[in-house]
């Protein structure tokens, strides 16, 4: 993970990966909080991070959980940046989609993470496309989970878990199975 750290500071100059108030923090604000999200995820199963970024959590996923990940980002110097980390850090399972998430096609997905990508109901439109009917969501989500939950309510069947975010106190982990529109 430290290195890792140090290739996200080498490169965040250039291309913006992290916020320049959160890199003093790094391994607190973004890799901890990454590594929450393990115990959540399926052990097997094809999995993808959305609009992976910096690959928070995508990379650090895939440094501790060894089955298929797809990493999707749009931005191609970001995308750049997530095939650099997969090689350097000697990742064959990850595949790097540089694709908006609407365009990429993938095979049915175990899970799906997005971590600070958008609203709960935009991110379940993109999880119920590309889940197996027995794949999960798990996202961060902060103090406005339940604004959040209450806007997708009308739009999205699904079963809920929360579990506390040990990283930042006031945000929460959402695990979501079972998703499928309203009315289906």
């Amino acid at each position: 993970m430290e290195a890792y750290e140090a290739l996200i500071r080498e490169w965040n100059p250039r291309i913006n990966l992290v916020s320049p108030r959160d890199v003093p923090s790094l391994r607190a604000r973004h890799i901890e909080d990454c590594l929450q999200l393990l115990p959540l995820l399926p052990v097997d199963g094809p999995a993808a991070d959305l609009g992976s970024g910096a690959g928070l959590p995508g990379i650090v996923i895939a440094m501790m959980r060894r089955a298929p990940l797809h990493l999707v980002e749009s931005d191609r110097r970001k995308a750049a940046f997530l095939l650099e980390a997969a090689r350097r850090f000697d990742l064959p399972h990850v595949t790097v989609h540089p694709a908006r998430i609407e365009a990429v096609q993938l095979p049915p997905l175990a899970a799906v993470t997005a971590r600070a990508l958008a609203p709960l109901a935009v991110l379940l439109g993109h999880a119920h496309r590309l889940l197996a009917p027995d794949g999960i969501a798990v996202f961060p989500k902060g103090r406005n989970v339940d604004a959040e939950l209450t806007e997708a309510a009308p739009h999205w069947l699904m079963r809920v878990e929360r579990f506390p975010s040990r990283a930042a106190p006031d945000s929460v982990l959402l695990r979501l199975s079972e998703i499928r529109p309203a009315g289906a």
